[in-house]
């Protein structure tokens, strides 16, 4: 029988996704010794110092990412009226996120609780000190829990604002701020513990203590759900999200008459730029340590992109005509959100295949399927950002097989590579898949209702096409 247990054991070789548990814990001493000195304090579990300063960098990478990376992409893409609204509500929820995530994400993503959501047993960071270890994805091997918090605490903050290209240019900032804090307390928060929540390779003595770490662990990865850096967690969570917005808003006054072009491509290729280069501490930083698999997941995060970004340029060119600054760079992220997943699990060749394959399927999304629809997705999350990351979820499952090149699982039990069935290893990843849709489309929805009984949704007609940026900051992105 193939049980979950059977996956849960089987944790990757040299490290699965963004995220291992938090723990305070000390190296494990021989019995006889604890026996003979019970008083005797446990010491603080060693941290490497390599390591410690390559998760601060990773971590400062992830913030650049956010601002001035993502502002700068998605306010390049809007109308020169509605500039500094975008950098400002990345801005904003970026660090009213990274506030709660201390406050209470933190806990409930990454404490024992059920398979759905942890517990709050470290609000405000309670028991953490700088002797506090979190857990890598080798035994005995831990960074400071502090710095894991601000690793994770970089993701909690990124997820929400990609949600805000699916809105620019209509949304209340009062009512982004309000919908953000639901958003990432039901979705992000539950999600990161389904997918990245177990008790740490330390756990995993013998059959019987990994049965009983596996029954404490989310329940996406008690299934055997392959997420390196948040291709569900992350990309399909917010790009559903995205789409929900985009729907119960409605689109934006003149749409489909008006033109609705970027008013700077130079900011978005500035923006994709740092994304680009920030992606590296997003996806190299979640193996947790500074190993070969590190240098895997940093050499499949430069190749997958790069081709991505070549075959949305070339995709373009052929049906319309000219290859355009916007397409490569969207191709570009469609490249980096489609590896995010898979970066630790398959190979360079992999790699490749994912961003030759994505561009295309994501084109579709944008340039046809939009359109066909009529939904004003406004810089296309749900195109680029869902549909990228289903295609790497599910690309994951069977790139990551040895035979084409990818990782195994690792059994910790036996120290040893475990069997890699792509068929079922594809349906455990189309479980994940679905699950995060309709686990953040219903989050959304609900959010979305709340927050327009409270505050309401949009700007009224008049501040849309004043613009937001004088409407609802007083203040102008540029002084004509």
């Amino acid at each position: 029988m193939k049980s979950s247990i059977r996956y849960v054991l089987l944790v990757l070789a040299l490290g699965v996704g963004g995220t291992a548990l938090a723990q305070d814990v000390a190296a494990p001493e021989p019995a006889a010794e604890i026996a003979a000195a019970p008083a005797e304090a446990a010491p603080a579990p060693a941290m490497d110092k390599g390591d410690t300063a390559w998760m601060i960098s990773a971590t400062v990478l992830v913030i650049m990412m956010t601002v001035p990376g993502l502002a700068l992409f998605y306010g390049g893409m809007v109308r020169a009226k509605n500039m500094l609204s975008v950098l400002m509500q990345v801005f904003a929820t970026f660090s009213l996120l990274v506030v709660l995530w201390v406050v209470y994400g933190y806990s409930v993503a990454f404490t024992e609780g059920n398979a759905f959501f942890g517990g709050l047993s470290k609000m405000f960071l309670k028991g953490i000190d700088i002797s506090s270890g979190a857990a890598t994805w080798s035994k005995g091997v831990y960074i400071p829990e502090y710095i894991y918090v601000a690793f994770q605490a970089t993701f909690a903050g990124i997820t929400p604002c990609l949600i805000i290209g699916a809105f620019a240019e209509r949304m209340k900032f009062s009512a982004v701020l309000l919908f953000m804090v639901l958003w990432f307390t039901f979705s992000y928060l539950p999600m990161a513990h389904m997918v990245w929540y177990w008790a740490g390779p330390d756990a995993y003595t013998d059959a019987a203590a990994a049965e009983a770490a596996t029954a404490t662990a989310g329940w996406l990865f008690q299934k055997g759900a392959m997420d390196f850096a948040g291709g569900t967690v992350v990309h399909i969570n917010a790009g559903i999200a995205g789409l929900v917005a985009a729907i119960m808003l409605g689109r934006r006054v003149g749409y489909g008459r008006e033109a609705f072009t970027p008013h700077s491509m130079t900011m978005t290729m500035i923006g994709a730029s740092l994304l680009w280069c920030g992606w590296f501490g997003f996806n190299v930083g979640s193996n947790l340590e500074s190993t070969g698999l590190a240098a895997l997941a940093f050499i499949n995060t430069l190749v997958c992109t790069a081709m991505a970004a070549i075959s949305w340029m070339f995709v373009e060119w052929i049906f319309r005509g000219k290859p355009s600054m916007l397409g490569v760079a969207s191709g570009a992220i469609a490249g980096l959100v489609a590896i995010t997943p898979a970066c630790g699990f398959v190979g360079p060749v992999g790699a490749i295949i994912l961003g030759l394959i994505v561009s295309p399927i994501c084109y579709v999304f944008v340039a046809k399927v939009k359109s066909m629809f009529r939904y004003d997705d406004s810089l296309d999350v749900f195109g680029v950002h869902a549909v990228g990351g289903i295609v790497g979820a599910l690309g994951t499952g069977i790139f990551g097989a040895p035979s084409l090149g990818g990782q195994s699982w690792y059994d910790y039990v036996a120290n040893a590579a475990g069997e890699f069935s792509i068929s079922g290893q594809f349906m455990t990843q189309l479980t994940a898949v679905v699950v995060a849709i309709v686990w953040s489309a219903v989050v959304a929805a609900v959010s979305l209702l709340i927050v327009k009984m409270g505050v309401g949704l949009r700007v009224s007609e008049e501040v849309e096409r004043e613009g937001l940026d004088v409407a609802e900051h007083g203040e102008p992105a540029y002084h004509m």
